[in-house]
C-alpha cells in the first residue's frame, strides 16, 4: 500500500452510527478511543493489533501486479506503510484537523522531513528565535551545507516576521509557545500572510497537542510533533508526527520518509496508540497541576519570574487565551538568586521532580541552566519544570521544600 492508498477520512468511527440517525460530532476523547478502528476486522480485539513485520505477502500474482494501484487493500513493506501505523496516522490526522499524517522514528525525523519537503537549494527560512534547540542546529548548521539560509526572529510581533521575509523565502517555521521563555508569537496573521506569498508554514505543536491547539484549522500547512512527549505520555517511546492537508506536500513528506528511512517502527506506533487513548484526561491533569505549581512559584519570594502562558503576568497571556484552549505542564522560572549554585540547589533538593531531559511523560522532571539565555552578555539562569501526573498537593510540597534554605 503506497502513500495514496489510505484515506483517513474514509475510515468510520466504530461502530458507525446509522446513516438516517444524525448524531453530533464526536468529542476529542471519543475520537482518541474509537476513530479509524474497525474492530470486526480486528477479530473483535479492543486494542489495535501490532503488525510487527517488515514484509507483507500477496495472495497471488494478480494482486502483486496491482500493488501500485490506488485501491489495493494490500500493504507491501513497513517502510512505506503498516496497518498499525495507519490507524495511528488516521487518528492524528483527524485530531489535528488534517487529511493525512505520517508517523516517523523521532520528533527530529518529523521536523526534518517537513522542512526538507518544502525546501531546495537557494531557499530561505524564517524561524522563531527560541525554536527547539536541535531544530535550531539543523537550520543553522546542517541546511547551509545545501545552500539553505535561515533568519531567526527574536520577537512575538507578526510585523517582525514579515520584515524578515525575502523573495526566496519558502518556509515560515513557528513554535508557539517556545520551550525556553514560553513566548507566543501571534501565528494566525502569519499563516495568512505566508499563504498569500506562497510560503509554506510549519508549526511544532508538541507543547499544546491537538487537545489545546489545532494550527491546521487556522491556516497552517504542516504540523509536526515530537510524539515522544505528550502524545506518548509514558516516556517509553521515541517518535514523531507530520500532519497536513495538502496533497502535494503529502507526497513530498512521504518521499522524505521513504527515502531517508525515518519511519516509525510498528511497536512504537502501537505504544503511541495506547498513549493517545488517555491524551485528553492527561492534558487536563497536566494543566491543573502545572498552573497550581506556576502560581505558587510566582508568589514565592525566592522566585524572580515565572514563564507560563497561563499566568496573567505573562507578556503574551492575551495571545495565549486566543490561540490556546488550555495549557500544558511545561514551563520555566527564574530564581531570585541568579547563580548556578541556586539552580543546582533546587535541582538537588527536589524529590518528585527528577533531573532529566525531555518532557510530557507521566513523571515530573526538572532541568536548569543558561541554555535559554536571550543574550550571552546577559545570562539568565532558568529552571524548567515538566509537571507530571503525580498528585498536585505532593508536587506543591516538593517545590516548597526545594525552595527552603
Amino acid at each position: 500500500m503506497n502513500e495514496q492508498d489510505f484515506d483517513p477520512q474514509s475510515v468510520p468511527i466504530c461502530p458507525p452510527p446509522p446513516t438516517d440517525d444524525p448524531v453530533p460530532a464526536p468529542q476529542f476523547a471519543t475520537l482518541c478511543a474509537h476513530f479509524a478502528e474497525d474492530r470486526l476486522a480486528q477479530r473483535g480485539a479492543a486494542a489495535v493489533p501490532l503488525y510487527q513485520t517488515s514484509t507483507f505477502v500477496y495472495p497471488d500474482a494478480a494482486a502483486w501486479e496491482r500493488r501500485e494501484a490506488a485501491d489495493t487493500p494490500h500493504f507491501e513493506y513497513t517502510r512505506v506503510g503498516n496497518p498499525t501505523n495507519a490507524v495511528l496516522e488516521a487518528k492524528l490526522a483527524r485530531l489535528e484537523g488534517g487529511t493525512w499524517a505520517y508517523c516517523l522514528a523521532s520528533g527530529m525525523g518529523a521536523i526534518t522531513a517537513a522542512l526538507n519537503a518544502c525546501l531546495h537549494t537557494g531557499a530561505h527560512v524564517v524561524a522563531t528565535g527560541g525554536v527547539y534547540w536541535p531544530t535550531q542546529r539543523y537550520l543553522r548548521h546542517y541546511l547551509p551545507r545545501f545552500g539553505v539560509a535561515t533568519t531567526f526572529v527574536d520577537s512575538c510581533e507578526p510585523a517582525d516576521y514579515l520584515a524578515a521575509l525575502r523573495p526566496e523565502t519558502k518556509v515560515l517555521y513557528l513554535e508557539s509557545p517556545t520551550s525556553g521563555y514560553f513566548e507566543l508569537p501571534d501565528v494566525v496573521p502569519l499563516f495568512a500572510a505566508a499563504r498569500e506569498r506562497g510560503i509554506a508554514t510549519i508549526f511544532d505543536n508538541s507543547w499544546a497537542t491537538p487537545y489545546f491547539q489545532r494550527p491546521l484549522e487556522v491556516g497552517c500547512d504542516l504540523v509536526v510533533h515530537s510524539a515522544t512527549k505528550y502524545i506518548s505520555g509514558h516516556s517509553d517511546v521515541v517518535a514523531g508526527i507530520v500532519v497536513g492537508g495538502d496533497e502535494t506536500l503529502k507526497r513530498r513528506v512521504f518521499r522524505e520518509m521513504e527515502l531517508l528511512g525515518a519511519v516509525a517502527d510498528p511497536f512504537a506506533a502501537w505504544l503511541l496508540l495506547r498513549g493517545l487513548r488517555t491524551l485528553a484526561v492527561r492534558m487536563e491533569q497536566h494543566q491543573r497541576s502545572g498552573l497550581a505549581v506556576a502560581r505558587y512559584l510566582e508568589a514565592h519570594p525566592a522566585v524572580r519570574r515565572v514563564h507560563h502562558p497561563g499566568l496573567e503576568s505573562h507578556p503574551q497571556h492575551a495571545t495565549a487565551r486566543r490561540q490556546l484552549a488550555g495549557y500544558a505542564g511545561l514551563f520555566s522560572f527564574e530564581p531570585a538568586e541568579q547563580t548556578q549554585a541556586a539552580v543546582h540547589r533546587f535541582m538537588n533538593r527536589t524529590r518528585l521532580f527528577q533531573i532529566g531531559v525531555s518532557w510530557g511523560g507521566y513523571e515530573s522532571l526538572v532541568v536548569g541552566g543558561t541554555l535559554y539565555a536571550k543574550s550571552p552578555a546577559q545570562p539568565v539562569w532558568l529552571i524548567r519544570l515538566s509537571v507530571g501526573l503525580e498528585g498536585t498537593d505532593d508536587l506543591l510540597a516538593d517545590v516548597r521544600q526545594a525552595l527552603e534554605e
